[in-house]
């Protein structure tokens, strides 16, 4: 079983992205970021860097004692290799994947995550900021939909923890970004938002908030999502 520490943010719904498609169980614990729970010490024993998703896996490979692990790329990667999916094991697939994947984390995100900032929560409007932002979020948005011509998913025809990775950040209302202007990005964020499994992860949204976060079991999965498959 897996221990899920999270909120509903994008780098949150990497991690139920992967639990989803994949059927992992799974407990999931809202931290309230916005009441400042990630805070609190017992989540700090977990997570030091106090950041949300965090992971335990009471279940580990080795046998071992229960392992806890926090930064949500390396999450992705731990779970790709734990479950043998959507980590491809080729070594060019492999690479490729790790290189988006790294390029979410040290580019998409932060600067995503930057933009956010300034455009919808920072309590003073900062021309430059915004602007500064919005425009690197533009560049990187033509960064991956250049790379995406041609292709279903980031790897290729393979659905990957690169594209789980990527996908919760593309949210152009809230980046000033227009998706026309970038065709092969729209019609891959539209193939991977008709999932199943990403509609099941951000259906869990409302329940989180309203604090009510159902239990992830291959048990009770067929009467939870009928509707949703």
């Amino acid at each position: 079983m897996i221990d899920l520490y999270y909120w509903t943010t994008p780098n949150g719904h990497k991690i139920t992205l992967f639990l989803e498609e994949t059927g992992l169980p799974y407990r999931l614990f809202p931290v309230n970021i916005g009441k400042g729970e990630q805070f609190a010490p017992d989540f700090l024993k977990i997570a030091p860097n106090n950041r949300i998703p965090a992971i335990v896996d009471n279940d580990p490979a080795d046998g071992g004692p229960a392992i806890p692990m926090f930064e949500s790329g390396s999450i992705l990667y731990y779970l790709g290799r734990k479950t043998g999916q959507f980590l491809p094991t080729g070594l060019r697939a492999e690479t490729e994947t790790m290189t988006w994947l790294f390029w979410q984390m040290g580019g998409l995100g932060p600067m995503a995550g930057q933009n956010h900032h300034f455009r919808l929560y920072a309590p003073e409007k900062i021309p430059y900021a915004i602007e500064r932002y919005t425009k690197e979020t533009q560049r990187l948005y033509g960064v991956l939909d250049r790379h995406l011509t041609g292709r279903d998913f980031i790897v290729g025809d393979s659905y990957t923890i690169a594209d789980m990775a990527c996908y919760p950040w593309i949210l152009p209302t809230n980046q000033g970004q227009d998706l026309t202007q970038f065709p092969n990005l729209r019609l891959w964020h539209e193939r991977i938002a008709a999932r199943p499994a990403t509609r099941r992860a951000y259906g869990l949204v409302d329940a989180v908030r309203n604090g009510t976060p159902p239990v992830r079991d291959p048990a009770d999965r067929a009467a939870i999502y009928a509707t949703l498959d």
